[in-house]
């Protein structure tokens, strides 16, 4: 593989939509910047401005003249172009992208003048929220000198970059701060947007994401922000972004230089220096002509207690879409973190099992070869012969992959728990509560939580069933709500960002908590654990609606603030993953099991969650 960013996706000449706004509002004046005056030529800060949006968006200019501080021959092939002579106000950057299409003809420290149209390019599309990329388009570059000093670079530092995260966004512009003068003085999003282009550069600085299989990973510039005993960056409120993390990237294809694996809490040493770039994955963007090294800190993947004979022990754990298909390692690795780092847990909740023949499309639902290839690999790996009971989905309904028919799946201890059958479930058939013997009973064990809801289209059912250990049930729900696909992410030029997919999750946290209070109308000491992959935080109207009127209590805030998440994302670490109990377990013990998130060899994406508790 010889690209280092092979997600970048091609750029067209076009204006975007962002300008077309612009031009109705009047940001942006019709007609033509040239210059015959050298003295009067445009300068790339007059192309950048002072808002994210370029006030010569759709112009041709002429003979704009540079320095070149980095190329890609690779993805969205182009260069960067700085002006050695900046203007005197912070916010104009001096620095844009030349978008070439083909690989450039210039080298980094040639002196070049560039004609062409100004255009603004939204990665991922308008519809995403993305900023845009101010940058020139269908180019005539004239070399004029080679080997020239290149400007000197600005330095990202913890004192640079401001506390607050971004201005809030118009209302009369739907939210939106693209015409919002920038001050980079005051938010982190306006610094960051005045060095768009610019050559900058950082010192030693911590990784709080691990290297991605897209050779990229991220740092922070503020060490001690929102920070954790291993090394990551805690993403812990909707106004706690965290203003220091920045992705890097390296302009070298990887055939010719291998791209460093890193893990949370490694530090990227010594300089990292290069252009200032803009992306749909992650934002703001170190692209390095000059990369750091990596300082092993020797992050170890954790390990829970055992539970005790009279504890009962509940984990949750994504296993990303496992299927027979996979290599045995993979499911060799799964079983171990199993038995291992989980330490054999009673019950075991899993999430995104796959059909037996994975994400082939041919009407397959069954999932049976693919839990027998997962306990026989756990049974191999030294753990108990666990059982398993699930609900195969109806074609195609669930979500996840086209062809593979994601589901929730129970494993369980038979030597320590048994499972209470009851039969009559199946994709279609809602399991209901009723009372048998003075206590809560489910009319179907397995059975699917209310599947005809509307709130479940397209998305995984919850999967409920009853359980007895030491003589008391317990009822065990397992979920997978929907996924924050569709949402903006944090660099979205509305501020705060749309996020649209809770709407779903906030619907589904609440027809989960109905049934839950339905158990306990009936029997108000009744054991229910709530747990899953809920794609939403702790602190969300998502965990809100599923605790309300004190059903269940979200058991991750039990840890310290610090040490809440069980998946990184950009930078962030966050919680995505939870178990929830009912008010009559009192006393438990909690542990998000750090085995894969933090990691650049990963078996998930996600950190199993484990819960202890004497029922």
């Amino acid at each position: 593989m010889s690209s280092s960013l092979p997600r970048s996706a091609p750029r067209t000449a076009a204006v975007s939509a962002v300008v077309a706004t612009a031009l109705a509002a009047g940001l942006i004046a019709a007609g033509s910047a040239t210059a015959a005056d050298p003295a009067d030529a445009i300068r790339i800060h007059d192309i950048q401005g002072t808002t994210r949006i370029s006030p010569l968006a759709g112009k041709q200019v002429t003979a704009v003249p540079g320095i070149v501080t980095g190329v890609r021959t690779y993805g969205s092939r182009g260069f960067w172009l700085q002006d050695s002579r900046a203007d005197d106000n912070p916010a104009t950057s001096e620095g844009v992208f030349v978008y070439t299409g083909s690989a450039p003809t210039v080298a980094v420290g040639d002196a070049v003048t560039v004609s062409g149209t100004v255009t603004e390019y939204v990665p991922g599309g308008t519809s995403s929220g993305n900023q845009s990329l101010t940058q020139i388009t269908k180019p005539t570059v004239t070399v004029t000198s080679s080997g020239n000093p290149l400007p000197a670079p600005t330095t990202i530092t913890a004192r640079s970059v401001p506390a607050a995260y971004a201005p809030e966004g118009d209302p009369a512009a739907g939210g939106s701060i693209n015409g919002r003068t920038l001050q980079p003085g005051t938010y982190a999003l306006d610094y960051y947007e005045s060095l768009e282009g610019t050559n900058v550069r950082i010192g030693s600085s911590r990784v709080v994401g691990a290297t991605s299989p897209h050779h990229e990973l991220w740092v922070t510039v503020k060490p001690h922000e929102n920070d954790n005993r291993r090394g990551g960056t805690v993403y812990g409120s909707y106004t706690s972004q965290n203003t220091g993390r920045l992705q890097v990237q390296s302009l070298t294809p990887i055939a010719q230089q291998p791209f460093p694996k890193a893990n949370v809490g490694d530090w990227l040493t010594g300089t990292t220096e290069g252009p200032l770039d803009f992306n749909q994955f992650g934002g703001y963007a170190l692209t390095a002509r000059t990369l750091g090294t990596v300082a092993d800190r020797g992050l170890e993947r954790e390990t829970t207690e055992q539970q005790h004979r009279s504890e009962l022990a509940v984990a949750t754990y994504n296993v990303e879409n496992l299927d027979p298909s996979d290599p045995q390692e993979k499911f060799d690795a799964l079983a171990k973190a199993v038995v291992e780092n989980l330490a054999s847990p009673d019950i075991v909740a899993l999430e995104e099992i796959q059909d037996n023949n994975g994400a082939k499309n041919d009407g397959t639902v069954a999932a049976d070869q693919t839990l027998k290839k997962f306990t026989d690999a756990i049974a191999a790996a030294g753990g108990p012969a666990y059982e398993w009971r699930s609900i195969d989905p109806v074609n195609n309904k669930d979500g996840g992959e086209p062809g593979g028919n994601i589901r929730q799946v129970f494993l369980f201890n038979p030597e320590r728990v048994s499972f209470t059958d009851r039969a009559g479930g199946d994709a279609a058939t809602a399991t209901g509560v009723v009372r048998e013997k003075g206590r809560a009973a489910l009319t179907h064990s397995p059975g699917r939580i209310d599947p005809a809801n509307t709130a479940w289209d397209n998305s995984r059912k919850p999967l409920a069933g009853e359980f007895t250990f030491r003589g008391r049930t317990v009822f065990v729900i397992a979920n997978h709500f929907g996924s924050k696909g569709g949402d903006e992410s944090l660099v979205s030029h509305r501020q705060p960002p749309n996020r649209s997919s809770e709407v779903k999750r906030l619907q589904q946290a609440k027809a989960v908590n109905t049934f839950v209070k339905d158990i306990l109308d009936v029997q108000r000491t009744a054991d229910v654990v709530v747990l899953g992959d809920i794609n939403d935080f702790e602190f969300s109207e998502t965990t809100k609606a599923l605790t309300d009127g004190g059903a269940l209590h979200a058991a991750i805030t039990s840890l310290p603030r610090s040490e809440r998440y069980s998946y990184v994302f950009q930078g962030n670490s966050q919680v995505l993953d939870q178990i929830l109990t009912s008010p009559s377990i009192r006393h438990f013990e909690y542990d998000s099991v750090h085995i894969n998130a933090e990691f650049a060899e990963q078996n998930s994406d996600h950190d199993p969650q484990v819960l202890r508790f004497r029922p």
